[in-house]
């Protein structure tokens, strides 16, 4: 049966703006949000483009709330599913998610409610629509609006290119009339023609909101001293500030030192138990935190809009990560700032990593070979098989380097072959599946149990009648004064009686196979297709290196004309514009440091970051053309008692310029 979908009555601004108010509170949307949702309530497709902290979201939930029928979301980070269905949820939503590391039960369950239409919201991951029993759901399901999110991971020439997402266009042919929205907030030329071929949008409707950010200043610097810098930048711009870094080792490690120099910070990475990330996350959320020093697994979802600084300390592999990575300052439309610190080492890092990511073609058939022999799976079986796992282990066992072969399994899980579910990630699941009846009479024939129970249901609620919900046996018992043991046993008899089911989370690193063993020589990875993926990765790490290095350019107009925008204006304020814009430091600017500079100067030798450090209030790039002026014109004279680099004002009357 083919499904089709069509819009009942009319949809206008009215109805939709009815919508947002109820649900979000605000009674007006955000520039070129109502015209997106009200082309799609409408029936029509499009490719929405817009910056980190534009709204997408909203462009299609409310319009999968206008429209009859579930809205099918695809997305490929298992972590913003959670939490979108969570905030729908809490907004009384009805909503759910199918993704990797989900039992059988679970899914079905799932599929069984989109199909009898009690969902508004199903989100998916893309390898999902591969699967049979998805694609024969889907076809009784009512669907109002397809939405896929994250849609430059269709292109092969998107800095994420995830090929199960070549399968929407299949899914599409089941709902010839359901619109699609396609939404990213980063896209090439090239990457927008793509998206909208391999997603069959017709006719090529594209609402593209400007990458310029006029409240967000770039700078980008060559540094050796980068926690010093990092801490001057803290001091001078003030407010809160998210750090990057490109390791879980590194967060600890810069956190540490800002809290040692007197700063508020916490480390964010996707190691940390579930329970400790949310509480770092909600205490910087408040501002009891000043800043997350994290990887790149933060920031995702996260709508916070007074961040007044965002650092880079280590490079990203993409303009198209940076520029989302650093959009998250600013959203509140007022000042922040996006500095990039980097090294003449950092480029041969980033290129050895660049060499790691892309093992030889030969080598990841030789990995994914092992791994289904490691796991005992013969050819054509092993499709939602979960194994148990160890890196080092597996590798050992067929004498493998774990460096490269890491870099192989994250090639075969972007591949959609297998997942690797994070257990730090994920959290024991519970649904009650006996009536309240029933529920009763068993309370009262096992009074020992009836404290878990209704502490579930104090702390869940009635969803976990409908649908399967994360839980946390650890607060549970806290709640109840028990041990976690206590509350495991108590879960499990439960689920002897037939009163609910309980998944516990797994406690050992597992992989899950996405498909069934395919036979040598057969995967759909080509020697030809590996080669333009790596070419082109090759040419992004390129463009990155050339915008850090790069230092005659507005950083601003660099960065929106890789996207394909024309921008004649330069900002004005990062880096690059003053630079040339000052040529130097006004008369007026030099006076005032010299005054102030001269008596501490005359005193003790110091150099430029000590100065920096002196007068906190100066801007740095003025302290560095002031310096570099008396150094020219002969005014420093060098101090060896204080070491190298350490200079001391010659005594003389103030030079005139």
């Amino acid at each position: 049966m083919t499904q089709e979908t069509k819009p009942s009555g009319s949809i206008d601004s009215a109805t939709v703006r009815a919508i947002l108010k109820r649900y979000w509170g605000y009674d007006s949307f955000r520039p070129l949000q109502e015209d997106i949702v009200l082309h799609v309530c409408a029936g029509g497709d499009a490719l929405a483009l817009l910056p980190t902290g534009g709204g997408k979201s909203v462009c299609f939930q409310v319009p999968g709330l206008a429209r009859k029928g579930v809205c099918i979301v695809v997305s490929p980070l298992i972590a913003l599913m959670k939490d979108q269905v969570a905030h729908l949820q809490r907004q009384g939503i009805e909503a759910a998610a199918i993704y990797t590391g989900l039992s059988p039960e679970e899914q079905e369950l799932c599929l069984d409610r989109a199909v009898r239409g009690d969902l508004k919201f199903l989100y998916v991951s893309a390898e999902r629509l591969q699967n049979r029993r998805f694609l024969a759901a889907f076809q009784q399901m009512e669907v109002g609006l397809i939405a896929v999110d994250e849609a430059h991971c269709v292109s092969q020439w998107g800095y994420d290119f995830r090929p199960p997402y070549l399968q929407i266009a299949e899914l599409r042919a089941y709902a010839p009339r359901t619109p699609l929205l396609a939404l990213t907030a980063t896209a090439t030329p090239d990457v927008v023609t793509d998206i909208q071929d391999k997603l069959q949008i017709k006719p090529r409707k594209v609402f593209r909101k400007s990458f310029v950010r006029p409240n967000l200043t770039y700078y980008a610097a060559e540094e050796e001293d980068k926690l010093g810098r990092l801490h001057r930048a803290l001091r001078k711009v003030g407010g809160c500030g998210i750090v990057y870094v490109r390791n879980r080792r590194k967060t600890v490690e810069v956190a540490e030192w800002l809290c040692q120099n007197g700063l508020s910070a916490a480390a964010y990475h996707a190691g940390l138990p579930a329970e400790v990330r949310n509480a770092r996350q909600e205490d910087w959320m408040a501002d009891k935190i000043r800043v997350i020093v994290a990887t790149n697994a933060f920031g995702m979802g996260i709508d916070k809009p007074d961040v007044r600084l965002v650092v880079h300390l280590d490079l990203p592999d993409t303009i198209e990560a940076y520029f989302q990575e650093a959009g998250r300052g600013g959203r509140d439309g007022k000042p922040a700032t996006a500095l990039l610190l980097y090294h003449a080492s950092d480029r041969a890092e980033a290129e050895a990593r660049y060499a790691r990511a892309y093992p030889p073609v030969k080598f990841i058939r030789q990995v994914y070979e092992a791994l289904c022999n490691y796991a005992g799976l013969p050819v054509g079986s092993g499709e939602g098989v979960e194994k148990p796992f160890m890196l080092t282990e597996f590798a050992a066992a067929y004498r493998l380097p774990v460096p490269e072969t890491a870099s192989a399994l994250g090639f075969l899980e972007r591949e959609g072959y297998v997942a690797f579910p994070d257990p730090l990630k994920a959290a024991s699941r519970v649904h009650i599946t006996a009536e309240p009846e029933t529920l009763y009479r068993y309370e009262v024939a096992h009074p020992a149990t009836s404290p878990v129970l209704r502490a579930l249901l104090r702390l869940y609620g009635g969803r976990l009648f409908s649908d399967y919900g994360a839980v946390s046996e650890k607060t549970v018992a806290r709640k109840l004064d028990l041990s976690e043991a206590e509350v495991v046993r108590q879960l499990q008899a439960l689920q002897a009686g037939d009163c609910l089911d309980y998944k516990p989370l797994p406690k050992t690193p597992t992989v899950l196979f996405l498909r069934a063993r395919v036979e040598p020589g057969r995967y759909f990875l080509a020697s030809d297709v590996y080669k333009r993926r790596k070419e082109t990765a090759w040419k992004k790490l390129q463009a990155m290196l050339d915008y850090a290095a790069e230092g005659r350019l507005c950083r601003s107009r660099y960065l929106v004309a890789y996207f394909g925008e024309e921008n004649d204006t330069d900002c004005g304020r990062c880096d690059a514009c003053l630079r040339r814009k000052r040529g130097g430091l006004s008369d007026a600017v030099y006076t005032k440091m010299y005054r102030q500079a001269a008596p501490l100067l005359s005193r003790e030798a110091m150099d430029a970051r000590e100065l920096c450090d002196r007068f906190p209030e100066w801007d740095e790039d003025d302290v560095c053309l002031f310096w570099q002026y008396l150094l020219e014109m002969g005014f420093l004279v060098p101090d060896p008692a204080c070491g190298e680099g350490y200079f001391r004002l010659k005594p003389q009357p103030q030079p005139k310029r």
